[in-house]
């Protein structure tokens, strides 16, 4: 009889709820950032902000149980992984909302789903576009760039506050660091695999004296809020804002195809194109979703991805049990008031190690391609330094206009356009082969000759690029 592999594998009930448990720990702070920042920007009062929190992490948890049991052959991809509200949506958002209003914010987001939902097959059909040195690049420049989320959550954000960069609060931090790296590192079985969780616990409780953990939101929180549909009103679709949304659809895509392949390299579970379009027909359907309940649109969460590599549980049933978990929160405004209580140097010190570990994914998934062939070499750096530049020189593209910001603005984004474009020109047509054999010169090989063989048995060819699917 053959063994389930072990993303279809369930484990016994405690630690799937605890392994759960910590997945939503992990992307909560993450999850609400949204909702807080659009509600702050387009000034909304506390109450409302309070419904936005709600119905985001309802429609969060609806998704990820979508993505990791799957509906048929319609939605979910059914890997181990957790999705949450999109930073690259916000900016478009709050231009929208303030040119047109919030029923064209929900009224563009749902058509931007339906649009989702009917180009999830086709774009899955490019994902022999996106081998090693594509999804390497991404996931470094992912990795890399939500470092900097978690030092804002450690230093805070605010430079005029008395308490920016205190260094109790590095200090926190470090501690936390300190226990998870010791059980992560140290620990043998379900304590290893636990580590964050546990660095979680111990930081709160070492917080508590320091005055740190603010449950101030619990006693106005109502014990149950589910989401009224249409809450600001008939949706409306000016065709500017429709757009722009279903551009953000498309980089959500790109976002979401990049962290499903990773899953998949991290797993081992291989993946095809049905099961990528299955995955972003969820993307599309958060849209929908999110349209009607006030929400926002849900990609796959990179902190996660970082999660499963850490902690080497590749049941896709825990994740599932996060997406149950957060339908709780979402319903359950008093509990999910409890969670957003946890100390943020406490979360970005177990966020930097994740964070690192979706760029060592990264670094490693790229060890897979030949670069010692400089056009490969080339595609890898120039994706990385340019998805870089936007997180790093902050305000680069603020005098474009807003709809070129919706692209320019995300690192993310930048890099997959960069690398996908780039390995398509140089590695799927015949400038590439043109210009690899004019350095190959008179000693390159007669055709038909067999290549040397690597020590992992693959044939070494020049510009080679193994795809993960």
């Amino acid at each position: 009889m053959a063994t389930a592999h072990p993303v279809d594998t369930r484990l016994p009930f405690v630690r799937q709820l605890a392994f759960g448990i910590q997945h939503v720990l992990i992307m909560y702070t993450g999850c609400i950032t949204v909702p807080l920042v659009f509600g702050a920007a387009v000034g909304l009062d506390r109450d409302t902000i309070a419904m936005l929190i709600s119905a985001d992490l309802l429609i969060a948890g609806v998704i990820t149980i979508v993505q990791s049991l799957g509906v048929g052959k319609l939605a979910g991809v059914r890997l181990p992984i957790v999705c949450g509200a999109t930073f690259a949506g916000l900016t478009p958002m709050i231009l929208i909302a303030n040119e047109y209003g919030l029923q064209a914010v929900y009224g563009s987001m749902l058509v931007g789903g339906i649009v989702g939902l009917a180009l999830a097959y086709p774009f899955a059909k490019v994902i022999r576009f996106f081998p090693p040195l594509v999804t390497g690049a991404v996931l470094t420049v992912v990795g890399i760039s939500l470092i900097g989320v978690a030092g804002g959550l450690i230093i805070g954000n605010d430079p005029t506050s008395p308490t920016y960069a205190s260094p109790s609060h590095i200090a926190l931090a470090v501690a936390v660091m300190a226990v998870a790296i010791g059980f992560i590192c140290l620990g043998r079985g379900i304590w290893s695999q636990l580590g964050v969780l546990l660095a979680l616990v111990v930081g709160t409780i070492i917080a508590l004296p320091m005055g740190l953990i603010d449950l101030g939101g619990v006693a106005g929180s109502a014990g149950v809020g589910i989401p009224t549909p249409f809450h600001f009103g008939a949706p409306e679709f000016p065709i500017t804002a429709v757009v722009a949304m279903s551009i953000v659809i498309a980089v959500v895509f790109a976002e979401s195809t990049a962290s499903m392949l990773a899953v998949s390299e991290i797993t081992g579970k291989p993946v095809g194109k049905g099961d990528i379009a299955r995955g972003l027909a969820g993307d599309g359907l958060s849209a929908v979703l999110g349209g009607i309940f006030n929400a926002f649109v849900d990609t796959v969460f990179t902190q996660n991805v970082g999660a499963v590599a850490t902690t080497r549980v590749y049941s896709r049933y825990v994740t599932a049990t996060s997406g149950v978990i957060l339908v709780l929160l979402g319903a359950l405004p008093k509990v999910g008031a409890v969670v957003a209580g946890l100390p943020k140097p406490v979360v970005g010190g177990v966020g930097l190690i994740l964070f690192a570990t979706v760029a060592v994914v990264g670094i490693n998934t790229l060890r897979r391609v030949d670069l010692s062939d400089r056009i490969n070499t080339t595609i890898a750096a120039v994706a990385v330094g340019v998805g870089l530049v936007p997180e790093l020189a902050e305000g680069m593209f603020e005098k474009f206009p807003s709809s070129a910001q919706i692209l320019l603005g995300s690192g993310i984004t930048l890099a997959a356009l960069t690398a996908f474009g780039l390995n398509l020109l140089f590695n799927h047509t015949r400038l590439g082969s043109m210009a690899r054999a004019a350095v190959a010169g008179p000693d390159a090989p007669e055709p038909g000759t067999p290549a040397p063989v690597t020590s992992a048995g693959t044939p070494s060819t020049p510009g080679a690029v193994h795809a993960t699917v």
